[in-house]
């Protein structure tokens, strides 16, 4: 097999390879190797071509946002949500999945966030890969992926990095540095805020902002996961049979929420707690 090339990183492979605070308990490793390593092979590839409805609902609460000021008279109008129900084909949806991103537009529409901002980017949710960028210093390189959602510029000329989510997950502010790592490349000379806003239940999150200081012990925390993840798949790619070995499981109650739990030879299904998984849905 082919070695890798260049390492890289995203926030994705972050939550991946390290929980994020309280989640350690039912943190799986091997759920990184499925995702990353054995991505490829037609059983792994099917599951993860499967969304499962909170992911839908957060995919198309995000384009339904993208519609609204994609067609910004529509949040003028009466049938606005109904119109832009249309333009997601929300009918080819299950009923829970209508249901949910219906009374999504009907908030949106009510109270759009965005209304009257200065927009330099709005995206879909549906983009595919960014192209990345190289982060290189002198010990280290690696690519960084972040796809953002939203970017828009505040009255004070700050840039603000907006990240919509749905269901109730608990913001991680590991997301929000990645994003303003990012912005130091793709907006050069700006000052950056970051944020997140739940479209569901119309919370926002504080402003999360990063000094020169936390930026330079991001981007080696970073470089860390990248090499430390493409040694990993250097060394699956060798022996094959040393999977378990090299993404070790952490079987639990947690197992009937994973995506691979039928393929996994360690899912447990005996306990009856459960926990929430993170969603699939990511750009790298």
């Amino acid at each position: 097999m082919s070695t890798p090339d260049r390492p890289f990183a995203s926030y994705h492979l972050w939550s991946l390879v390290a929980p994020a605070t309280g989640q350690e308990r039912w943190h799986c490793q091997m759920r990184r190797g499925f995702i990353k390593a054995r991505q490829h092979e037609p059983q792994v590839k099917a599951l993860l071509a499967q969304a499962t409805a909170p992911q839908r609902i957060g995919i198309l609460a995000q384009k339904g946002v993208y519609e609204f000021h994609h067609h910004r008279h529509l949040l003028k109008q009466s049938d606005g949500v109904e119109r832009v129900a249309q333009l997601l084909k929300l009918g080819n949806s299950s009923v829970q999945v209508q249901q949910r991103v219906l009374q999504i537009l009907q908030k949106y529409h009510d109270a759009p966030l965005l209304l009257d901002k200065d927009i330099i980017q709005l995206t879909p949710g549906d983009e595919g890969f960014p192209k990345p960028i190289v982060v290189e210093q002198e010990d280290y390189c690696f690519r960084l992926y972040a796809a953002m959602d939203c970017v828009f510029i505040e009255s004070d000329s700050t840039l603000h990095i907006l990240d919509f989510k749905t269901g109730k997950s608990a913001f991680d502010k590991r997301q929000a540095l990645v994003y303003l790592l990012a912005a130091r490349y793709l907006y050069p000379g700006h000052e950056a805020v970051a944020s997140f806003y739940n479209l569901e239940i119309c919370k926002k999150s504080e402003l999360i902002s990063i000094n020169n200081y936390e930026l330079e012990s991001l981007k080696f925390e970073l470089a860390n996961i990248a090499h430390k993840h493409q040694h990993d798949l250097q060394k699956y790619q060798e022996k094959t049979t040393n999977f378990s070995k090299i993404f070790p499981p952490n079987p639990g109650s947690h197992c009937r929420f994973c995506p691979f739990n039928s393929i996994c030879e360690f899912a447990d299904f005996k306990q009856t707690q459960s926990y929430p998984l993170p969603s699939l849905r990511a750009h790298s």
